[in-house]
């Protein structure tokens, strides 16, 4: 469903984990980020852009790899897509595919697409590479950690910053892929934060947000929490307060807790 709109930028939101899809609207391009979850939500998304693309180029960036982000792939397969070479190289592609294919078997789900990964045209492999249409730009800056192959988008002139699954205000950080590369990926945030012009922060699950505070609130809250996972039994408690969900995440939160003492 609708869930933002100011300046260019539309986000929806499914009705699954709170997951979001930004569609940001320039003379030129549209822009589209991790299209998803149910069959009419990318339905909405579609005719949304169809009723704007004209002549325009359509460009999918894939904030990472997780099924969720990719199960509406296979109805846009005229973009031009944008991810990170740990993306385009992902050895388990397949299973990416089998995860979105079993969610439909599972809840008897229909689409008028086939699920596919999604093929990379314009590979980001580098902090601050940078592509132009227009008078837009787009950086991206690499974000592994709650996977191998998160990327991290600032899109200016708008301001808006595509965290994909860091920066949360429904869900804990979830560290799959690495506890080290997490607080790296966050530190990463902080010094976007810090020097960019970030005036719309928009998060792979939740809610998108124009307040600096509350921008600042989630980083400090994520970093909190990650740095003190090894040695805190508080910080369950603090995650149950802070999350309505959190019961839904106890088993992530368990995983999270064995993969930092693990690397350190």
């Amino acid at each position: 469903m609708l869930h933002f709109q100011k300046e260019g930028l539309t986000v929806f939101q499914s009705s699954i984990y709170k997951t979001t899809a930004a569609v940001i609207e320039t003379e030129k391009a549209i822009v589209l980020s991790d299209p998803n979850w149910l069959p009419d939500e990318v339905k909405e998304i579609k005719e949304f852009i169809l009723e704007r693309i004209k002549h325009k180029q359509l460009i999918i960036i894939y904030t990472h790899s997780d099924f969720d982000h990719i199960i509406g792939a296979g109805a846009f397969p005229e973009a031009t897509v944008i991810a990170s070479e740990a993306f385009k190289e992902n050895a388990q592609k397949d299973e990416c595919v089998e995860q979105c294919k079993s969610f439909d078997q599972k809840y008897y789900i229909m689409r008028d697409y086939l699920h596919t990964y999604p093929s990379v045209d314009i590979v980001i492999q580098k902090d601050g590479q940078q592509v132009k249409i227009g008078d837009l730009t787009l950086t991206f800056y690499l974000s592994p950690g709650h996977t191998p192959d998160g990327l991290f988008t600032i899109v200016e002139p708008y301001g808006v910053f595509l965290a994909g699954d860091y920066l949360s205000d429904v869900e804990i950080p979830f560290i799959y892929s690495g506890y080290q590369d997490y607080l790296k990926t966050l530190g990463q945030a902080k010094h976007l934060l810090e020097n960019c012009e970030v005036n719309v922060l928009v998060p792979g699950h939740g809610n998108v947000t124009i307040s600096k505070n509350d921008m600042w609130e989630r980083l400090n809250f994520s970093m909190k929490y990650v740095k003190e996972l090894p040695d805190n039994p508080q910080l369950e408690d603090e995650c149950r307060k802070k999350f309505s969900f959190y019961d839904g995440m106890h088993e992530s939160h368990v995983a999270n807790i064995k993969q930092a003492r693990k690397e350190n």
